[in-house]
């Protein structure tokens, strides 16, 4: 019985490690915080940004070990469903400027001239996906 809990630490260790490592390496390697930090012009708070990052990657691990329940009502889930919304949209959206994403998608699926095509499909599959988990997965 030990030998299993061990392996199960070891798996777990392992797998925060790799991914742990790839978050900081798409940290550095796009240079997020420093290019926030220039947008903001706020390079002076650029330590701030960086503990709130690490304080909110440690309280995500934190809720995902021990799943709380915030016994909050529906009506203060809204502004942070929003809220949280918002925040992976815009990173979407800065992963995809960065990277370059778009025009060479759309090079390589031959719609070099209709750039607003491709937008519009991948807006309306947001949406439409996600009504679809909402109506299918949290309605029922």
């Amino acid at each position: 019985m030990t030998i299993n809990i061990l392996i199960v630490i070891f798996i777990g260790l392992a797998s925060g490690l790799a991914v742990g490592s790839g978050f900081v390496a798409f940290l550095t390697v796009l240079g997020i915080i420093p290019r926030l930090t220039q947008l903001t012009k706020t390079m002076k708070m650029i330590q701030h940004y960086e503990l709130a990052i690490v304080l909110g990657a440690l309280t995500g691990v934190l809720a995902s070990i021990r799943d709380p329940v915030l016994n909050l009502s529906s009506y203060f889930l809204i502004p942070l469903g929003i809220t949280g919304g918002v925040f992976f949209g815009m990173l979407a959206a800065a992963l995809t400027e960065v990277l370059n994403v778009l025009p060479i998608l759309a090079k390589r699926i031959r719609l070099d001239g209709e750039l607003i095509i491709l937008i519009m499909a991948i807006v309306f599959g947001k949406i439409f996906g996600s009504i679809f988990q909402w109506i299918y997965f949290v309605h029922h």
